[in-house]
């Protein structure tokens, strides 16, 4: 697989260098990447291509959100948290001009507030609580354009920044439970999704109820593509499962 990775990479790039191509057909390309992306090569290779299709077309909303859907997961992926605030920014810039050209399509929308809340943990929470209402109208405006999106994607976010948040700013963990359920009716074979709605249910020591949603991912078949992430969050199930809290007593 890592071979026929490299060689589409090579494919694309050389081909992109020796004919002029297209808005559309550089947005193919890099989408045909995106969907085989296991490595920040690939997506790095995506990313490059993205930002070529920008200015060959009139209608830049197909890039933009794109841009910022990539950014995203670059970001996810770098490990210095000052790269990572960079990279975050630049998916909030590319969002905010796909929002620009569509207000009423919900990709920007998405890919602004879960950028947001990247940036805002690679900051830390106390010093991000200004972007907590922007992150909160993005999502709420993606529920009301597509609420399904991204498997429940909005209820998600909306969970995760409840469970989040210090009950002094807004915080609830009985909205983050709502939100949480929504999202998996949306989404049922959402890894991440389960593990947040997990912690949610240990918050409130319902441990068979999170043991459940941890096994459950933990029995998910393996991948490890970056977008659906199911290796990883396996792992994240296995270390929860070891939080002393799911220890019977004698």
């Amino acid at each position: 697989m890592r071979v026929r990775t490299f060689f589409l990479i090579f494919v694309f790039m050389s081909s992109s260098f020796l004919f002029p191509q297209g808005s559309e057909e550089l947005i193919a390309q890099a989408d045909q990447l995106y969907d085989q992306m296991k490595d920040m090569e690939t997506a790095q290779a995506a990313l490059d291509l993205y930002r070529k299709a920008v200015p060959g077309t009139e209608d830049k909303y197909e890039a933009y959100w794109r841009l910022s859907r990539i950014l995203y997961y670059v970001g996810a992926h770098t490990e210095s948290k000052k790269e990572k605030k960079i990279i975050f920014s630049q998916g909030i810039y590319y969002a905010k001009k796909a929002v620009e050209s569509e207000s009423e399509k919900p990709d920007g929308y998405y890919w602004l507030g879960v950028n947001y809340g990247v940036y805002g943990e690679a900051r830390g929470v106390l010093k991000s609580l200004f972007l907590v209402d922007d992150i909160k109208e993005a999502m709420n405006k993606v529920i009301e354009l597509d609420r399904s999106y991204e498997d429940g994607g909005p209820d998600r976010v909306m969970g995760r920044v409840y469970f989040k948040l210090p009950g002094f700013a807004g915080g609830s963990k009985d909205k983050s439970l709502e939100h949480l359920l929504k999202s998996k009716e949306y989404g049922p074979n959402d890894a991440l999704t389960r593990i947040y709605l997990a912690e949610t249910y240990l918050d409130f020591k319902e441990i068979e109820k999170a043991r459940e949603e941890l096994e459950y991912v933990l029995n998910m078949e393996p991948d490890s593509h970056w977008i659906t992430g199911v290796d990883e969050y396996k792992e994240e199930a296995r270390k929860l499962l070891q939080d002393k809290k799911f220890k019977k007593k004698e």
